[in-house]
This record gives C-alpha cells, structure tokens and sequence, in this order.
C-alpha cells in the first residue's frame, strides 16, 4: 500500500508538470513597402517593317480521279453480200 500511494502521487507530479507550458512569442516581420509607378511617358517612335517571310512548300499530289462510264453501244453492222467466212475445224488427236 506504501508504493502505490507513493507512485500515485509521483504520476499525479508529472500529469501537472506536462500541462505547465510556457508561452510561444511569434515575432512577425515588418510590412514591406510597395511603391506604385506614376503616370504613364509619352509614346515611343513606331518600329521599323518586319522582313518578307519565306515561301511555302509545295503541296501534295491530288488524287488520281474516277473512271469514267462507258460510251454508247454501236449501231448493228450491215450484212454482207457474197463475203465467205471459213472457220477451221478443231486440231486431231494425238
């Protein structure tokens, strides 16, 4: 019973002594000056002209088109008058 009065009042020292804090100074930095420009100048002389630019490059090659339709049949042909056609026969066999 002796020690655990003596260690209750060693807990109850310590709690209170944690709680015992001291005060922080924050020390803040002095305002700095801003100075504001005056009144604008007159205007200055214009410029001279700018050099030409380059050439562009070429462009690419178009597309190659679409064919086109097909033309008018035509007309029937005459027939002829003592014309003999002769189509040879077939190859034999070997």
């Amino acid at each position: 019973m002796k020690y655990s009065i003596i260690l209750s009042a060693a807990l109850i020292a310590l709690t209170v002594a944690a709680c015992d804090k001291k005060p922080t100074v924050v020390n803040t930095p002095p305002a700095t000056v801003v100075t504001v420009p005056g009144p604008t100048g007159p205007a200055g002389a214009t410029g001279s002209t700018g050099a030409t630019g380059s050439t562009g490059s070429s462009g690419a090659t178009g597309a190659t088109g679409s064919t086109g339709t097909t033309g008018a049949t035509g007309e029937p042909g005459k027939t002829g008058g003592d014309t003999v056609v002769v189509v040879p026969g077939q190859a034999p066999a070997r």
